[in-house]
């Protein structure tokens, strides 16, 4: 083989097994002239847990920062079966179609051995996936709690910045996943599945009370009837609750997300929502506060981080828990000498 042969053969090899790494700049400007390439790669640079990474993702976001806020927020949670991806692809489908931009973050449970996505929105919502002006991203909840962590909310940003205009976050639907999403969206829609009342038994008081609009899917053919009456079930239970929002009336609505009935009703709810709380100021405090929230949850986070992951307390900690365990060390006992290993460590 000739030395240019080689050259080239050599050069062919390494673009296809590194990538390039981009400055700063060059994300921001491909996120801002919403370059899908390099808004995927700013996301997965977000999504890194490598403190290079971090740095690097910091530093973008920081110049991002100015070009977001911009978009409705929508947080999107539903009993099992409820459909919330169907819904989400008529709803972002028809969002499209009448001149909006979407994105997805569909934030699914993690694979025990991978830790990756397992539910796979992409195909799940195949059709809006290849709409132009939508985009999907599914991301892995690597066993945070509720899926929802600081890389679902930096990825919204980054979202806002490259011009969708509305951002469409999916939970999981377990655990505790429904108030981390609450905590960073504007409006919060619930998904409900018809059956005269039925549906109380299989949810929590709480979810129901931090909704601001509950959705019954699936209203079609012979459930129609049966989701009428289950509409009047909810709104005679949300009529005694406390407003997830200060100045706005949760209802229950219905839509079927097959033949489309109801789901722009849903999308002049969310509006009105929008331009209701945008006047009061009640969104521009919900705001402020939830990056307040963010801000104090990643403080929690960082210390959490840095005491577990002292080498001095990860030694003692096994016999620590152990003695907690058999009953002879009391909790604060316990707490007190891991604290004291770890300032002492630390002044070392």
């Amino acid at each position: 083989m000739s030395d240019a042969k080689h050259d080239r053969t050599s050069l062919t090899f390494s673009s296809t097994v590194r990538r390039p790494r981009l400055s700063v700049d060059q994300y921001v400007q491909g996120v801002l002239e919403n370059n899908r390439t390099i808004l995927a790669q700013a996301i997965t640079l977000v999504e890194s847990n490598s403190p290079v990474h971090m740095e690097v993702a910091q530093e973008v976001l920081g110049k991002l920062l100015p070009y977001t806020g911009k978009a409705i927020r929508v947080g999107i949670t539903g009993v099992p079966g409820a459909g919330k991806s169907t819904f989400i692809e008529a709803f972002g489908t028809m969002l499209c179609e009448r001149g909006h931009r979407v994105a997805v973050l569909a934030v699914d449970p993690s694979s025990p051995v991978t830790k990756g996505s397992i539910l796979g929105d992409k195909t799940r919502m195949e059709l809006l996936s290849r709409n132009p002006n939508a985009y999907i991203r599914p991301s892995a909840a690597g066993g945070t709690l509720g899926g929802v962590n600081r890389k679902t909310r930096e990825t919204m940003l980054i979202c806002e910045a490259a011009g969708f205009d509305v951002i469409l976050v999916e939970t999981v639907g377990v655990g505790q996943s429904e108030t981390t999403v609450r905590s960073m969206v504007d409006f919060f829609l619930l998904l409900m599945l018809t059956g005269a009342g039925d549906e109380l038994q299989g949810i929590k008081k709480g979810v129901i009370e931090i909704a601001d609009a509950l959705l019954i899917n699936k209203a079609d053919g012979e459930n129609k009837d049966r989701a009428l009456i289950a509409r009047g079930e909810f709104n005679r239970v949300l009529h005694y609750l406390q407003p997830a929002t200060t100045g706005w009336e949760t209802k229950a609505h219905m839509c079927s997300s097959l033949t489309g009935e109801g789901i722009p009703e849903i999308w002049a709810v969310i509006e009105r929502f929008r331009d209701e709380m945008s006047h009061s100021g009640v969104l521009q405090t919900r705001r402020q506060k939830q990056a307040l929230d963010w801000m104090q949850s990643m403080t929690q986070d960082y210390l959490r981080s840095h005491f577990y992951s002292n080498p001095e307390v990860a030694k003692r900690l096994p016999e620590v828990e152990e003695a907690v365990a058999k009953g002879e060390l009391s909790a604060t006992s316990a707490v007190q000498q891991l604290v004291a290993i770890y300032e002492k460590s630390r002044d070392v």
